[in-house]
């Protein structure tokens, strides 16, 4: 728990979405990013010995598969060098691989992020991928590359590298890129890759993958990020309003719904945390400063705090921290507010007192995004505790109950059939959930798969597509 929160900055029952046809999970948790697979119909029991339909090695990365007919994607990080990598949803044979050039690569955490962290986006016809080191490219389903869009390299916060992903929506490429030197919301044609419109972003990092919005004045991008949340309008950038107030390393998605727009973001920080606080200097003096030299080392670090985390933290790089790096920190970290909300459609400029229907403070999540499901806005969090709201009122159903495997969550939880796919990072274990439930109902308790899985999984069909650190497995009924 306490390494997660040193992440400065980060990664049945249906509701209302208007979804469009096309691939079935064609970006980042699925159709507009609902992460509900509609008509599918996954196993609920599984693991290394049971309904294995195939497993196949892969290189590193932390992207979610991406599926359109018999192909799933992935980006990756091998031998040094940036991939995109078609596989076959039939028995998982790597089909092509186009290496995405880099002058170099980004900085990123050794342990908890990757250059190749985001997943690529498709209409069903192109495949657009994105890599913080280099850009975006395009190709078509062979793996023939269509065009690329250099982007200078990405300085994220505390150098932990890229999360965000793209998404392609009506022939367009859109991509939110917080990072600290050029940020910007840029919109690309995706047939040619030329630019239609750029908006400047504030200079702060975040890893919120944007939600389309079609409300009745057109379709809106909207953008999570440091302080407030934005929506741009679809063809013409133009902001259309924004909700102030959000935390100071957005890694988690809004998803849409019944009218409404959701989020729910935690970060460390948050001064009215009742929770969490960060430790003062001294307290990280007392713990670790061996030498008695007023300064914390990467070696005195391991015995604080900070242990696994001091480079994210030592941002002028000499190998000391100072007071004065961790006291501008805590600063640039007090200013997020954690919070759950919903957004009504229609609203212009500052919202935040006008259109928000509903707000609440507790069980918000770190990394994984939440999920709008049977009725209820539902989230999990670090050590396995499940929070629901109603999504019309607000309403606490029931608020960090602990009804999954107990550890860390990265992966955002997936929906099919009524129910709710939960799965831990540490070791793999997922937990089937019923989904819309007046408490948590526990479908199934599977054995875990002995891996890392920080992706989130893929539901197609009568499959549920997992990547785990060094393999892709799918698991369906064998009869």
């Amino acid at each position: 728990m306490i390494r997660n929160i040193l992440l400065t900055a980060c990664l049945g029952a249906v509701s209302s979405t208007g979804f469009a046809a096309g691939p079935e999970w064609p970006q980042f948790r699925g159709p507009n990013g609902s992460g509900i697979a509609v008509g599918a119909k996954p196993p609920v029991t599984f693991g290394p010995d049971q309904n294995v339909k195939w497993k196949v090695p892969v290189p590193s990365g932390a992207s979610s598969p991406v599926i359109v007919g018999d192909k799933l994607y992935l980006t990756a990080f091998d031998e040094g060098k940036l991939f995109t990598i078609a596989y076959s949803t039939t028995n998982g044979r790597e089909l092509w691989r186009a290496e995405a050039p880099a002058k170099a690569i980004e900085a990123y955490h050794k342990t908890e992020g990757s250059p190749a962290a985001s997943s690529v986006a498709t209409d069903g016809k192109t495949v657009v991928a994105y890599f913080g080191s280099c850009g975006l490219f395009a190709y078509d389903l062979t793996g023939k590359e269509l065009w690329k869009y250099e982007l200078p390299m990405a300085k994220t916060a505390a150098d932990f590298g890229t999360g965000v992903s793209p998404l392609l929506v009506d022939g367009l490429v859109v991509l939110q890129r917080d990072e600290m030197n050029q940020p910007q919301i840029v919109v690309l044609d995706a047939a040619t890759g030329r630019p239609k419109w750029e908006v400047k972003r504030p200079p702060a990092t975040s890893y919120c993958t944007p939600a389309v919005w079609d409300t009745a004045g057109g379709k809106q991008i909207v953008c999570g990020g440091y302080g407030r949340m934005v929506s741009y309008d679809l063809q013409t950038g133009e902001e259309k309003w924004s909700v102030a107030g959000m935390p100071s390393a957005t890694c988690t998605t809004p998803v849409v719904g019944d009218g409404m727009l959701y989020f729910s973001g935690w970060s460390p920080g948050d001064a009215e945390d009742s929770e969490f606080k960060f430790p003062k200097f001294d307290d990280l003096l007392e713990s670790g400063d061996v030498n008695k030299d007023g300064q914390v080392s990467r070696d005195e670090s391991e015995k604080t705090f900070l242990k696994g985390f001091f480079d994210s933290n030592d941002t002028d790089k000499n190998g000391q921290l100072t007071r004065e790096e961790w006291d501008a920190i805590i600063k640039y970290m007090s200013a997020g507010k954690n919070s759950v909300f919903a957004v009504k459609a229609g609203g212009h400029g500052d919202i935040t007192k006008t259109h928000v229907a509903w707000k609440k403070t507790k069980g918000m999540p770190y990394v994984p995004s939440a999920i709008l499901v049977g009725g209820q806005y539902f989230m999990v969090k670090d050590g396995g505790l499940c929070t629901a709201y109603d999504a019309v009122t607000g309403k606490e159903i029931y608020v960090q109950k602990r009804a999954v495997a107990a550890g860390r969550y990265y992966a955002s939880p997936v929906s099919a059939n009524g129910n709710v796919y939960v799965v831990s990072l540490d070791d793999g274990t997922f937990t089937v959930l019923k989904a819309g439930t007046d408490q948590p109902e526990v479908v199934a308790e599977n054995p875990k798969l002995d891996e890392k899985t920080s992706a989130t999984p893929a539901i197609v069909g009568d499959t549920i597509y997992v990547r785990t650190a060094n393999h892709l497995w799918a698991f369906a009924e064998t009869r």
